[in-house]
């Protein structure tokens, strides 16, 4: 009973702006439990810091204040991957120096060119309202999170290191470059780390092999192992930073919506890219098809992120199928407000 009221209080003594911000991470991480594309391990681990957070609440805790002997800032994509990473710093006993920055916006999806005014913001925020149905943007709650990562990219002390992490995933990869962009002033040693790569090469022998699609799929005490390992990693020079960021502002003004990971590179490709694959995929569980042939909306897309090789996620697979409807390729049953609402057939 005791808990459940002091539950009561650390939730009434939340503004309505971190009320949201915390319920939409909650959401988040359950979807990512429910669609299988992040470790249990990593999203429990992400819930239970975020409660932990919540039942010591002050404003100095929940705003990001890294204290003065702080050694290093990871810098992740994805909430997922940061709750790992939490867990596997705290187990290794460096939690205390050892601090966490997250970007959670997928920036290989949307237009992001001009993210550094306001209004390539907005046009961005816009797009998002206009196509991804699955979307929680809130432009006053978009600015005040983009604010707060420069807060917290302003307040790294000069002494930490910042690894930066990104795997062969593209929302990862262009995570990486928009960071190196907001970095590119600062002068601590930067470093990027890819987490997968090192854990392939740790688990590889003759009768075991597993290969990572992105950071997050990564379980906590791989991840130790990984944190080891990046420590002999070399330190990225001036020039490679500028290159980096450089990358970040060439691919940004091509003024596309999707980009994927291609040859080491993020390359842009057309809106309609993975609109083949999709019917590809459509083709290939039409046993799931009910007695008119119609095939649900969650089932197709759960395919495409199964079997695709690129790390874009799931609602921008579900803005190419609401696209095909529109252009009349396949017929839709339901409303196609979200995944759970529509089947859809070959016309």
């Amino acid at each position: 009973m005791n808990e459940i009221m002091d539950i009561k209080k650390a939730v009434d003594r939340l503004s309505p702006d971190n009320a949201k911000s915390i319920l939409r991470l909650v959401l988040h991480q359950i979807r990512l439990l429910k669609e299988q594309t992040a470790s249990p391990e990593g999203a429990a681990a992400g819930l239970m810091e975020l409660y932990d957070r919540l039942m010591t609440y002050d404003d100095r805790k929940l705003s990001w204040d890294p204290d003065p002997g702080c050694t290093h800032v990871h810098i992740v994509t994805g909430e997922s991957f940061a709750g790992s990473m939490k867990l596997a710093l705290r187990e290794l006993g460096r939690a205390d120096t050892h601090k966490i920055v997250t970007l959670n916006d997928n920036y290989a999806i949307g237009p992001i060119g001009g993210l550094d005014t306001p209004e390539g913001r907005q046009a961005r925020r816009d797009w998002f309202k206009h196509n991804i149905a699955a979307a929680l943007e809130d432009d006053a709650d978009s600015e005040a999170e983009y604010d707060a990562l420069l807060r917290k990219l302003d307040q790294i002390p000069e002494q930490a290191e910042i690894i930066v992490w990104a795997s062969r995933s593209v929302y990862e990869q262009t995570g990486m470059r928009y960071a190196l962009h907001l970095l590119r002033h600062k002068p601590n040693a930067i470093r990027v780390c890819d987490a997968c790569a090192i854990c392939d090469t740790l688990d590889k022998r003759p009768d075991h092999s597993e290969t990572y699609r992105r950071s997050g799929e990564i379980v906590p005490d791989k991840l130790r192992e990984a944190l080891l390992q990046a420590e002999h990693g070399s330190r990225l020079s001036a020039g490679d930073i500028r290159r980096l960021a450089e990358e970040w502002t060439a691919i940004a003004e091509q003024g596309g919506v999707l980009r994927i990971w291609r040859d080491g590179a993020v390359r842009e490709v057309p809106a309609d890219h993975f609109d083949p694959y999709l019917l590809e995929m459509l083709e290939q569980v039409t046993n799931a098809a009910d007695a008119g042939g119609f095939v649900k909306a969650a089932r197709i897309v759960g395919a495409a992120i199964g079997h695709c090789e690129q790390d874009i996620g799931d609602a921008y697979f579900e803005y190419r199928l609401r696209e095909l409807i529109y252009a009349g390729v396949l017929e839709v049953r339901g409303i196609p407000a979200g995944l759970r609402y529509y089947s859809v057939r070959r016309k």
